[in-house]
């Protein structure tokens, strides 16, 4: 395996490019029904390897995706956090998505990162504004977009089932935790 490519560095976590070599760790995740409850998608060890491969080609073809989530203390992947290009209303929207690992749950990383990412988002991709997809009924991930500055915009039906959008625009993203944006 090659040496990581790290995107964001925050006081506790590191952001990097997926590797193929991430599936087992990614796995515990994507594959973790309780985690994945408010998804659309499960996944199997084949599907975590498309998700890989997929973030993969949003690198070369965007700049940016989902990145893995590791702890600077010790180096472990503990969920993805990044930007993507979303559908919305026939519209492409950057929307700051992220899935943690239920044992790291709570404690403060989900809102570390995607702070770092909407950061991110506003500083290299000349946005507006960003967005979050949330389904109504995810109070938590609703929790991390609200502590992320976001605020409801509107509800929606996408891939077939209810979500709120949340929103933050430019001109009111105050500084996050965004230690330093190692690469644009």
């Amino acid at each position: 395996m090659s040496g990581p490519h790290f995107i964001l560095e925050t006081p506790r976590l590191r952001l990097r490019q997926f590797v193929p070599e991430d599936v087992d760790a990614l796995a515990l995740i994507l594959t973790d029904a309780a985690t994945m409850r408010y998804d659309p998608a499960r996944f199997d060890r084949a599907g975590v390897e498309e998700w890989i491969a997929r973030n993969r080609r949003r690198y070369a073809a965007n700049g940016h995706g989902l990145w893995a989530v590791t702890l600077k203390s010790t180096g472990e992947l503990i969920g993805d956090c990044g930007v993507t290009a979303q559908s919305v209303d026939d519209i492409d929207e950057l929307e700051v998505g992220y899935h943690l690992r239920r044992d790291h749950w709570g404690q403060g990383y989900a809102t570390e990162a995607a702070q770092a990412c909407r950061d991110w988002a506003f500083q290299n991709c000349n946005a507006g504004y960003v967005i979050s997809l949330i389904r109504p009924e995810n109070l938590a991930s609703r929790r991390v977009a609200e502590r992320n500055g976001m605020t409801l915009w509107k509800e929606i039906i996408w891939r077939e089932l209810a979500h709120s959008v949340y929103r933050i625009d430019r001109s009111r993203s105050g500084p996050g935790t965004l230690n330093q944006v190692l690469h644009p």
